[in-house]
């Protein structure tokens, strides 16, 4: 089964990738994780990558399209595998589609806005350890101190509302679109975030077994 993961930043992708990684035996490849993974191996793409990132240069679509490519003809891929982060345009999904790399299923987990961003913004990871904690979900014993190594706990960056919302901004405007694309197709599921991780997890197994 060959498939992709869309949803917004802190829909919880990653979680959700591994449990189906783990279910169906097959390999969640992740946008990030291979082209590191190919700039180590020296593939031939990878090279490519390298000589775009040295120079600060955002890494072109047929680039990546095809360090995904080199990636999806392993032997762990031959039963199928999971697309997490990629595509993230139309344009990309238009040159996945013409490399001839058939998509079974598409599922986009749906979470509110305002509710990523009181996710994300409530995180706190321990500076020291990089243990990590919510202000609602998951308090630590002492306020702002680590249970583990009582490191001073804080707010990265990336998490500050200001930043999630801009990310966010960003998602709706060129990768939301993806929605429709495939919906044409007849390959999308929608699966609405839960509360629980556990909830979620089952809607999607669902979606896929449908």
């Amino acid at each position: 089964m060959k498939i992709i993961l869309l949803g917004a930043p802190g829909a919880g992708k990653g979680t959700q990738a591994e449990v189906i990684c783990n279910r169906y035996n097959i390999p969640a490849i992740s946008t990030g994780n291979i082209i590191r993974e190919a700039l180590k191996t020296g593939t031939e793409m990878g090279l490519k990558a390298k000589s775009y990132m040295e120079s600060g240069a955002l890494v072109p679509d047929e680039v990546v399209i095809g360090i995904i490519k080199e990636r999806i003809v392993k032997d762990d891929c031959k039963d199928g595998f999971i697309l997490d982060g990629f595509p993230r345009t139309i344009p990309q999904a238009e040159a996945l589609d013409k490399m001839g790399i058939v998509i079974d299923k598409v599922v986009d987990i749906e979470v509110p806005d305002e509710k990523i961003i009181n996710r994300m913004s409530g995180r706190r990871v321990c500076e020291k350890c990089g243990a990590s904690y919510h202000l609602e979900y998951k308090k630590p014993k002492v306020e702002g101190i680590c249970d583990a190594c009582s490191g001073t706990l804080i707010q990265r960056k990336d998490d500050h509302p200001d930043t999630v919302k801009s990310r966010l901004d960003v998602y709706h405007s060129e990768t939301e679109p993806l929605k429709d694309y495939y919906e044409k197709q007849g390959k999308l599921t929608v699966v609405e975030g839960q509360e629980e991780i556990e909830d979620t997890t089952r809607l999607l197994i669902e979606a896929l077994e449908a």
